[in-house]
């Protein structure tokens, strides 16, 4: 995701910063291919993009403590996560959630933006092919909609994994195939979509779901569906 952001701001005349420390050889080539430029720091950066896995965002937020470039945490954190950022990054913060895939082509990926900057952050995105909303509401709106929106997306295909799991375990998946390719013709090429993702992405999806359960424990809901989830990605990651 974040090389394709940052390739897509690239194309618009954009000078691109990223932290080649630490990062591995796959991360390197992927940035040469998006045209980003190496940096020790980002002290000379107006704006920084933070897109990571969710479980590293409160440290990358405390790595850009002081900076007085303009923030845009755009992790799938929940609005108590988002908020600790905040607090973490006072000055020019903004509160962000992305939905879609990769922004390759236009139409499929929006940038929901909320806080007191999320305006002044929205036109950086403006005619590109991610989609800049403004969110009015609490400073943390963006991380609210983003964490309701894959509480479905992403939660839905862990329960798909652990029902086809389950009928394997009691010997009925063939079945469940068979039924599913008569009154759920979609299922089957879902579960196989899921399935895939799972093995290749899960491992970012744990924290995810996790902060999803935090989100819904917060509003007075049960946690325990996306607690499950985590588990459900986290197996699947192990294979």
């Amino acid at each position: 995701m974040g090389a394709a952001i940052g390739a897509m701001l690239v194309e618009r005349g954009h000078v691109v910063l990223w932290r080649p420390e630490g990062r591995s050889e796959r991360t390197t080539r992927r940035a040469a291919a998006a045209g980003l430029t190496g940096v020790e720091d980002f002290h000379d950066a107006a704006v920084i993009l933070s897109v990571c896995p969710p479980h590293a965002a409160l440290d990358v937020a405390r790595s850009l403590q002081g900076t007085k470039a303009l923030v845009i945490d755009a992790n799938a954190v929940s609005p108590a996560t988002a908020r600790q950022i905040g607090e973490l990054l006072p000055d020019r913060w903004v509160d962000g959630g992305i939905v879609g895939p990769p922004p390759r082509r236009e139409g499929t990926t929006r940038l929901y933006l909320s806080g007191q900057y999320a305006t002044e952050a929205s036109r950086l995105f403006e005619g590109t092919r991610l989609e800049p909303i403004v969110l009015s509401g609490a400073p943390v709106a963006a991380s609210a909609l983003k964490m309701s929106y894959a509480a479905w997306t992403k939660g839905s295909s862990a329960l798909l994994l652990a029902a086809l799991q389950s009928a394997h375990a009691n010997g009925v998946e063939d079945v469940l195939r068979a039924e599913w390719r008569r009154s759920q013709p979609e299922l089957d090429a879902r579960w196989h979509s899921a399935a895939d993702s799972a093995a290749a992405k899960g491992w970012r999806w744990v924290g995810e779901m996790r902060e999803i359960a935090a989100t819904f424990s917060a509003a007075g809901l049960p946690s325990g569906f996306h607690e499950a989830a985590a588990e459900m990605f986290d197996r699947a990651a192990r294979r």
